[in-house]
């Protein structure tokens, strides 16, 4: 990560959900390699906060806090407008943020519903509309962070697993949509954290065991997945990308 990519100085990235894990990774790498950041929190205040001063202590006055309830979708586009204005341009749309719970059959409330589609499916499709002009001008992208279970739905995470394999066609549906000018693509990790919920060392050793490295990721890897896609990757798009150390290969 310590290469640093010339291309990206001044450039401008939105990033949902970027205060803690994996998003406050994927800021940081971006923000080494010359980025000016726009980060979007909901209820992180004080991660955002610190996250903001650690990078301005490295460059100042190159990182936007946004307090935002992505699933008020009637101020997606202002939040849009708000990052655009910030240094005159954007150059891509990082759709990372996520509710994530069990939603056992029979005990699914529609607020349950509304609250894992909104966050993984509905705003990141309000997002890319409202950020569809500002990144065809630059010929940005837009990266969205799906799930391998998207493919293989997670046992109890029926709307979530849902959600996320929405996000993985509106990411094919977008790519035809958008093209030329902006391309559109995905990325699906594997065990890269831990939920933050209880989960025994025994499952995480089966998970583990599953996979095809037999070890566990980590968000840096995440992170240089989304720089190969916004530097080295101008001819793919509509593309979901695995970070999964082989784990599909054996469900």
């Amino acid at each position: 990560m310590n290469h640093q990519r010339p291309e990206l100085q001044g450039k401008v990235a939105l990033i949902t959900g970027a205060a803690r894990r994996v998003g406050a990774t994927v800021a940081r790498a971006l923000h080494h390699q010359g980025m000016n950041l726009v980060l979007t929190y909901r209820r992180s205040t004080a991660e955002a906060h610190a996250l903001q001063q650690e990078l301005h202590q490295a460059r100042a006055d190159s990182v936007l806090l946004i307090q935002s309830d992505l699933l008020h979708t009637a101020k997606l586009a202002s939040t849009i407008r708000t990052a655009q204005q910030a240094w005159g341009r954007l150059d891509v749309l990082i759709n990372n943020a996520s509710s994530f719970y069990p939603t056992p059959i029979g005990s699914v409330t529609e607020e349950q519903w509304d609250d894992l589609m909104g966050s993984n499916l509905k705003a990141p499709f309000f997002l890319s509309q409202a950020a569809a002009k500002a990144l065809k001008e630059t010929r940005g992208c837009i990266i969205n962070i799906t799930d391998i279970h998207a493919e293989r739905p997670l046992k109890t995470y029926n709307v979530y697993s849902t959600a996320k394999a929405g996000l993985a066609m509106l990411t094919k549906a977008l790519a035809r949509d958008l093209g030329p000018e902006i391309r559109v693509n995905s990325i699906a990790p594997g065990a890269i954290l831990w939920p933050e919920h209880d989960l025994d060392e025994l499952t995480k050793h089966r998970i583990i065991a599953r996979t095809a490295l037999k070890r566990q990721g980590s968000p840096e890897d995440i992170a240089r997945t989304i720089l190969f896609l916004i530097c080295d990757a101008p001819y793919i798009s509509g593309e979901i990308i695995k970070v999964d150390g082989g784990r599909t290969l054996n469900d």
